[in-house]
C-alpha cells in the first residue's frame, strides 16, 4: 500500500481538477488523484479550445468575464507560452428560429463585459466569405480568442507541484469513507490517501465518486458533443484580409465551425445524454455536421480526416456546482462546467478554492458575479 496524509484530496485530473488543487496548494496540503495514466484524456482533451465572452448562463458568462485578465496574467505566473489566440466569433442567423434566438441573446447580454454586439448582414458575409449567402441577422463576439488547452493544463499541474502538491496517474478511487473527522480514499492501483477534506472534481463521473462516499448524485449530466476535422481543398478560403476566418456558429444552436491549418473543424453542436465513460464519434452526428456546414458554406467538404467526441457535464440549471454538499462535512465538489470548463477554469478555479477553504471570494470575481 502507498500511503498519503494529507489536507485536501481532489479527485479528477481534468481542468477542474487541476486548477482547484493549485489554488488550493497556496494554502494547503494537496494530492492530486487522476483515474487515467495519462492527463488530461477525457472532456478537457477534447474541448473545442475556445475563450468566448458571453457563452453560456450568467453565472458562466460572469466567470469567463474574470477569466479574461487571469488568462493574461498566467504565463507569468505558471511559466507558460501566451494562453489565448484571438479568434472572432460570428454568430449568424439563416432561419426565423436562428433569428430569434440571436435576438434573445443579444437583449439578454447588453451592457455585460464582452458581450456580442449586432452586426450588418452584408459586413458579415465580407468577414466571413465562406458564407453560401449573407445571414438573415449576426453578431460578432470581438474578445473571443482560441486557447492553448495543452500549455494551460500543463502549466496548473507544474504549479501545483511547485507549491508541494502530490499528482497521482492511473490512480482510480474504489472506496471512499468517512475517517473520524477526516475521509480515506482508497485506488485501485493501492493508493490509500488520509485527508481531511475530499474535492470532488471529476467531471462527467462526479456523481458516481460521490455514490462512493455515500453522498447523494446531484443530477449531474453528460452530454456527447461530436467534432470532426474535414480537410479544405483551397486552404486560402480560410483567411480573409490575412487574418484567419473567425469562428462561425449557428445561432440556432445546431451547427458551428472553426478553421484549423488546413482544415475546419465542425460540429452539428449535438447534446446526446451519455453515461460517463470514453466518448466516442457517432458517425450519423458526423455526417449531420458536414450536411449543415454544407448547406451554410461553400466550403464543399466531402471527408474526414479525424472524428472525436467529448462529454459535457451540466447540472439541472447549467449553472457551476460549487462547495461542501450539506450535511456530508468535507465533502466538496466542483462540477457542472458543461461546455465552459477551460474558457472559465482561471476565475473558476480561484472562487472554488477560496469557498473551499472558507475565504471570500477573490475581489474580481466576486465583483464580476454580483454583476450577472
Amino acid at each position: 500500500m502507498d500511503g498519503h496524509e494529507t489536507d485536501l484530496v481532489v479527485i479528477g485530473g481534468g481542468i477542474a481538477g487541476v486548477s482547484v488543487a493549485y489554488e488550493l496548494a497556496a494554502h494547503a496540503r494537496v494530492v492530486l488523484l487522476e483515474a487515467e495514466h495519462d492527463m488530461p484524456v477525457h472532456a478537457t482533451a477534447r474541448s473545442a479550445a475556445t475563450y468566448i465572452p458571453g457563452h453560456g448562463s450568467a453565472p458562466f458568462r460572469a466567470l469567463i468575464a474574470a477569466s479574461g485578465p487571469r488568462f493574461a496574467a498566467l504565463p507569468d505566473e505558471l511559466g507558460t507560452p501566451p494562453l489565448l489566440s484571438p479568434r472572432p466569433v460570428l454568430h449568424v442567423a439563416t432561419d426565423d428560429a436562428g433569428a430569434a434566438a440571436l435576438t434573445a441573446m443579444l437583449a439578454e447580454q447588453r451592457g455585460e463585459p464582452g458581450a456580442p454586439v449586432a452586426l450588418d448582414p452584408a459586413e458579415a458575409h465580407r468577414r466571413a466569405p465562406v458564407l453560401r449567402d449573407p445571414p438573415r441577422a449576426a453578431a460578432w463576439t470581438a474578445g473571443a480568442a482560441d486557447v492553448d488547452t495543452a500549455a494551460l493544463h500543463d502549466g496548473y499541474r507544474r504549479g501545483l507541484r511547485a507549491r508541494g502538491g502530490t499528482v497521482l496517474r492511473g490512480a482510480r478511487v474504489v472506496s471512499l469513507a468517512r475517517d473520524g473527522s477526516g475521509w480515506v480514499a482508497t485506488t485501485a492501483a493501492g493508493h490509500v490517501v488520509r485527508a481531511g477534506a475530499v474535492v470532488d472534481a471529476a467531471g462527467a463521473w462526479t456523481d458516481e465518486v460521490a455514490a462512493l462516499a455515500g453522498v447523494p448524485r446531484i443530477g449531474l449530466v453528460p452530454y456527447r458533443r461530436t467534432i470532426a476535422a474535414c480537410p479544405v481543398a483551397d486552404p486560402s478560403v480560410l483567411r480573409v484580409d490575412g487574418a484567419p476566418l473567425p469562428l462561425i456558429a449557428d445561432a440556432a444552436e445546431c451547427w458551428y465551425l472553426k478553421p484549423e491549418a488546413d482544415t475546419v473543424l465542425v460540429s452539428p453542436a449535438d447534446e446526446s445524454p451519455q453515461p460517463p465513460g470514453d466518448a466516442r464519434p457517432d458517425e450519423l452526428d458526423v455526417a449531420l455536421a458536414l450536411d449543415r456546414v454544407g448547406a451554410a458554406t461553400t466550403l464543399g467538404l466531402r471527408s474526414v480526416r479525424t472524428a472525436w467526441a467529448g462529454l459535457r457535464t451540466f447540472a439541472p440549471d447549467r449553472a457551476p456546482v460549487l462547495g461542501e454538499r450539506p450535511g456530508h462535512p468535507g465533502f466538496h465538489v466542483v462540477a457542472g462546467q458543461g461546455g465552459s470548463g477551460i474558457e472559465s477554469a482561471p476565475a473558476l478555479a480561484a472562487l472554488a478554492a477560496a469557498v473551499i477553504l472558507g475565504r471570500p471570494a477573490p475581489d474580481d470575481v466576486g465583483s464580476a458575479l454580483a454583476r450577472s
